[in-house]
C-alpha cells in the first residue's frame, strides 16, 4: 500500500510495532539515539508471550556473567553455536548476536537503574557436551519487581495465568531448589527464604513478580521513563511502502478508524510468531505439531510475518516452532512440561508402550524426537513414590490432583501396571518390559538406551539424592499417566533478516525501512536450542541492533 505524504495522521522516527521483550528493547535503544519512536500493540495488554515466559535471556559474555567471573571466549561461543545451529543460520548473523549481545545488555543497564538480572548459576546451556557448550551455563533472569512502580499501568500487563498464590514469587534459580523441598536441605531453606521475603513483600504492600513479568515491568517502567509512547489495542493492517518499494509506515487499527502512521526511518516489526493462527498452523508446521497445543500469546497470529510476506519479504524455518512437551489441563491453561521430565522415577511411552528418546532431554529436542517418529499418543507414567517426593503439574506432594483430571481422561490411575496399560491402550507385554528394563537402568544408574542423566542439563532438575538425578526404579502404585502434546512456546519461522535485522526479499537485498525480530523473523537459533533464554535473548540483541540501524548507529 502507497500513501501520499498529505495523508499521514502521525510521523514519527521509528515505529515499532509489539510490546514483548524485543520490541520494547528496539523502543528504548530507538529513544536512546534521539529517535521520537512509537510503540503500537496488537492486544488491550502489552508484554506478548515475554509476559508468560520464564523471561530468561542467554547472552554469553553479558556483563552480569563477567560480573560474576564467566568470560567467555567469543571463538568458543561460536563454535558452540555451529555446533548446534549448522548451516541452517548466515554466519554474519551468528557474530552479530555474539558480539552485540554483550553491548545490549550494557546499554540496558545504562538506560534504566530497572533494568537489573542475576545469573541462574549452574542452569547448563541445553547442549554442554557440545564443543563450546558450558555445564554452569550462560542463562540470566530479571531480578524481582516490584509492580506497584508501574503505577496504572501495573494493569495493562498481560497476566500469567499460573501466577503464584497468596503473594508468593521466586526466581527460576529458586524454583530448582524449591522443587526438592521434600528431598534436600537447600530445598528447605529457599522455602524458608521464599515465605519469609513474601511475607515481608506483603506487608511492605509490594507486588513482586519474577520471570516474565518482571522483565516486562521493567522494561515497561524505563519506557515510561523515557517518555515512549505505547498504545494498545492497535493492530497492524498493513504495511505502507513508496514508489521504491520502501517501506515508509504502516496502517493500525486505532478503534475508532484506521491511522496511518509515517516512520522516517524505518518500521521494527516484532509482532510475535503464527502459533494462534489455525490456518497458518495447517500450512506450515510439521505433522504431529499442527495442532494448537501452544503455550504463545493469544494474539500471535502471525501479522507481522504476513505483513512483510506482503511487501516481498522471503521466510524460513516456517515448518518448526520453540517445542515443548505439553498437557492442557480441563481449565483450557496450557501446562509446559519442563522440570517434571527429570523426576526419576518416571519415563515416557509412545502408543507401543515403549519408551523412544531421553525424557530429561531439552524440550525441543524431545519434540523433534516425538515427531520424527511420529510418536502419538505419548503418555508421562510415573509411580506413587513420584507422587511423594516431586510435584508435577503445579501440584506439590502432598497435595490431591484434581479430580476434574480424572474425570476428563487428562490424567489415568492404577493399581497395577497391567491396569495402567489397559487404560492407556497400549500392549500391556510390551509396557510392562518397558517398565522392567527401565527399573534395570535405574539400578544400574545409567540409561543404556538413551542416556537420560548423562548430560548436564538433563541433572538439573534431577534429584541430587541419587547416584543418577533423572533415574529410579518406578515401582510404587498406584501409578499414574498423563496424556502429553506436542506443544510449542512459539513458532521459530519468520522473516529472513540479515546482520542488521533488516528485513531480506526473496533476492536476499534488503527492503529499505523494515526491520524484524522475535518469532516474527527466522530464529538465530536456525532449529535448535542454545539454552534458557535463547528466544528472548536474541529478540532483544536484535530488536536493539535494528532500532540502531534504523538511527544510523550501525558500529
Amino acid at each position: 500500500m502507497s500513501v501520499d505524504e498529505q495523508e499521514w495522521d502521525r510521523e514519527v522516527d521509528l515505529l515499532v510495532i509489539g510490546s514483548g521483550a524485543g520490541g520494547m528493547t528496539a523502543a528504548l535503544a530507538g529513544a536512546g539515539r534521539g529517535l521520537d519512536t512509537l510503540v503500537v500493540e496488537k492486544a488491550s495488554v502489552y508484554g506478548g508471550s515475554t509476559a508468560l515466559s520464564g523471561g530468561a535471556l542467554w547472552i554469553p559474555n553479558s556483563p552480569v556473567l563477567l560480573r560474576e567471573g564467566m568470560t567467555d571466549d567469543p571463538g568458543e561461543v561460536r563454535r558452540y553455536l555451529d555446533s548446534i545451529v549448522g548451516d541452517s543460520v548466515p554466519p554474519e548473523r551468528l557474530e552479530a548476536y555474539i558480539e552485540q549481545g554483550p553491548a545490549m545488555m550494557r546499554f540496558l543497564e545504562q538506560a534504566s537503574s530497572h533494568l537489573r538480572f542475576s545469573w541462574c548459576k549452574d542452569y547448563s546451556d541445553y547442549h554442554p557436551e557440545n564443543v563450546g557448550g558450558r555445564a554452569e551455563g550462560r542463562t540470566v533472569e530479571p531480578l524481582p519487581f516490584d509492580m506497584n512502580l508501574l503505577g496504572s499501568d501495573r494493569e495493562l500487563q498481560r497476566p500469567n495465568a499460573l501466577a503464584m498464590p497468596g503473594g508468593l514469587y521466586m526466581t527460576s534459580t529458586e524454583f530448582r531448589h524449591l522443587n526438592m523441598f521434600f528431598r534436600t536441605w537447600a530445598g528447605r531453606r529457599t522455602a524458608l527464604g521464599v515465605g519469609w521475603r513474601s511475607v515481608v513483600a506483603m506487608v511492605r504492600r509490594r507486588r513482586m513478580e519474577t520471570l516474565g513479568q518482571a522483565l516486562v515491568g521493567r522494561l515497561r517502567l524505563a519506557l515510561k521513563e523515557a517518555g515512549v509512547p505505547l498504545w494498545l489495542n492497535s493492530p497492524l493492517k498493513t504495511l505502507v511502502t513508496d514508489a521504491t518499494g520502501a517501506v515508509t509506515g504502516a496502517v493500525v487499527d486505532a478503534g475508532k478508524r484506521e491511522l496511518k502512521i509515517r516512520a522516517r526511518r524505518g518500521v521494527l516489526l516484532a509482532t510475535g510468531g503464527f502459533e494462534q493462527n489455525e490456518q497458518l498452523r495447517k500450512k506450515y508446521l510439521r505433522e504431529g505439531g499442527k495442532d494448537n497445543y501452544s503455550a504463545g500469546s493469544p494474539d500471535n497470529t502471525g501479522d507481522g510475518i504476513m505483513a512483510g510476506e506482503q511487501v516481498g519479504a522471503a521466510l524460513d524455518l516456517m515448518d518448526d516452532a520453540w517445542w515443548m512437551p505439553s498437557f492442557r489441563r480441563p481449565d483450557g491453561i496450557m501446562h509446559v512440561l519442563v522440570s517434571e521430565r527429570s523426576i526419576p522415577p518416571s519415563l515416557i511411552v509412545d502408543q507401543n508402550g515403549r519408551r523412544f528418546t531421553n525424557e530429561a532431554s531439552p524440550y525441543v529436542s524431545f519434540v523433534h524426537d516425538q515427531i520424527a517418529g511420529r510418536h502419538d499418543p505419548v503418555w508421562f507414567v510415573f509411580d506413587s513414590k513420584a507422587k511423594s517426593r516431586y510435584q508435577f503439574g503445579g501440584v506439590m506432594p502432598g497435595q490431591k490432583f484434581p479430580t476434574e483430571w480424572f474425570e476428563t481422561g487428562l490424567m489415568l490411575r492404577a493399581d497395577s501396571v497391567a491396569a495402567l496399560a489397559e487404560k492407556m491402550g497400549v500392549p500391556a507385554g510390551a509396557f510392562a518390559a518397558e517398565i522392567d528394563r527401565f527399573n534395570g537402568f535405574a539400578r544400574a544408574g545409567v540409561d543404556s538406551d538413551f542416556g537420560r542423566g548423562d548430560s548436564a542439563y538433563d541433572r538439573y532438575y534431577g534429584d541430587p539424592r541419587l547416584p543418577n538425578p533423572t533415574l529410579d526404579e518406578v515401582e510404587k502404585a498406584p501409578y499414574y499417566a498423563v496424556r502429553m502434546e506436542a506443544g510449542d512456546l512459539g513458532t521459530k519461522g519468520g522473516l529472513v533478516c540479515n546482520e542488521h535485522s533488516q528485513v531480506l526479499n526473496w533476492g536476499g537485498n534488503p527492503i529499505p525501512g523494515l526491520y524484524a525480530t522475535g518469532n516474527t523473523s527466522a530464529s538465530v537459533m536456525g532449529n535448535d536450542y542454545a539454552g534458557a533464554g535463547a528466544t528472548i535473548g536474541p529478540a532483544m540483541v536484535f530488536g536493539w541492533i535494528g532500532a540502531r540501524h534504523a538511527a544510523g548507529a550501525v558500529s
